[in-house]
């Protein structure tokens, strides 16, 4: 007799590491519920994509949700900063970036905490990264565990012990071009997806900024072309 899969949410931005989850997810045969965020952010390519990734992987549902950080402020994400170009690598390790959005995982990761308590499930998929990123302290291990372990404290099922609350994070220990090749392996087409945190207005990347430098590297060092539209300097 067939079962009911087990349910996931996933956090799905519209970039490369989100929708390559979003595939590791399906292959592990999970019911993938996408959550995205319309948070303020600079451009709103990502929704566009992660709209049409999350239809064409046929999710059981993608929500968008509108929480503006904009109000906030205090990143060049979601304020008048301008985004940092042409960084090598010791710059994009120096410090954390004025890309960084002040608490953006932990405020994620709440929202798909209480929708995966609806959902009756404990599962939540990430797609941070400690290795080719750029320096963001809420993509460490350490942030993860540490949610992980309030998650738990601050659910029912979790204080109950009928729905502990797992923080998975398949990309975690893995170089950009490992998760390329994982994701090329599982049929991801990453032409679909866009990871450029200043694109122009057709949604070309700018090739330039700390996100689409790190992406190059990846596709470069996995031997395959990046087949996203790019701006012509």
């Amino acid at each position: 007799m067939a079962t009911n899969p087990k349910k996931a949410v996933v956090l799905l931005s519209g970039g490369l590491d989100s929708t390559t989850v979003l595939a590791i997810v399906q292959d592990a045969g999970y019911e993938a519920f996408a959550l995205s965020f319309r948070y303020g952010q600079r451009h709103s390519h990502e929704l566009d994509r992660a709209s049409r990734i999350a239809q064409n992987a046929g999710v059981a549902r993608h929500v968008i949700l509108d929480l503006d950080l904009s109000q906030f402020g205090g990143s060049a994400l979601t304020a008048d900063i301008a985004v940092p170009k042409d960084r090598d690598q010791s710059e994009m390790e120096a410090d954390i970036p004025v890309t960084y959005v002040p608490a953006r995982n932990t405020v994620f990761l709440s929202c798909a905490l209480g929708w995966a308590e609806t959902l009756g499930t404990g599962d939540i998929f990430i797609g941070v990264n400690a290795l080719d990123y750029s320096g963001y302290p809420d993509c460490r291990p350490a942030y993860i565990a540490a949610f992980e372990s309030m998650a738990n404290l601050a659910t029912k099922g979790g204080v109950e012990g009928t729905l502990p609350v797992t923080i998975h994070t398949p990309l975690i220990d893995l170089s950009k071009a490992q998760i390329i090749q994982r994701g090329r392996d599982l049929g991801v087409d990453y032409a679909q997806t866009i990871s450029c945190y200043d694109p122009g207005g057709n949604g070309a990347a700018c090739g330039r900024c700390d996100a689409c430098q790190l992406r190059l590297k990846g596709f470069r060092e996995a031997g395959l072309q990046d087949p996203v539209a790019y701006q012509k300097v």
